[in-house]
């Protein structure tokens, strides 16, 4: 996955937001923390891991992985809200269970609400990309999803979203 280009990408799209929503002097960390938290509930939901009550099935995987890239547009545009834009990232993959690998992905980004460091944001970083490992993404799939998705945000702005 070129991570450089996804940043580029994200990038253009927050710079347009911030332009065309007069937010260029705003802080938007504390607004892009919780919309990731929210995106991260949603995809979690999505995969129905932890929802040991129900039978029903995890959605279908391109819902998943339409869930997963609205997460990765935030964990972007956090990252370059913070210049953390140019790091270097280890995938690893995780033997714990997609809900034990939430809770974690929660419990990073607390970790960086609170020590908003380069370091806590690999962390973030890594953990997520081990997650989109675990649900069987592969570079290819999640670059695609998140340019497809990009193009719709860009559309979105267009149409006043």
């Amino acid at each position: 996955m070129n991570l450089e280009k996804l940043f580029a990408l994200q990038k253009e799209l927050d710079l347009r937001i911030r332009s065309e929503h007069n937010l260029q002097s705003h802080n938007l960390i504390q607004m892009k923390i919780l919309a990731l938290q929210v995106e991260i509930g949603e995809l979690a939901n999505e995969t129905r891991c932890f929802k040991y009550w129900s039978e029903k099935q995890p959605s279908p995987k391109e819902v998943i992985l339409e869930e997963y890239v609205d997460c990765l547009h935030f964990i972007l545009s956090i990252g370059l809200e913070k210049e953390f834009s140019d790091v270097n990232f280890e995938l690893k993959e995780m033997d714990n269970s997609l809900t034990e690998q939430f809770l974690n992905l929660y419990i990073d980004l607390n970790d960086f609400v609170i020590c908003q460091t380069s370091e806590q944001y690999i962390t973030l970083f890594e953990d997520f990309l081990s997650l989109g490992i675990s649900m069987g993404f592969s570079d290819k799939d999640i670059e695609g999803a998140y340019l497809a998705k990009n193009t719709i945000n860009h559309q979105r702005q267009n149409s006043g979203y």
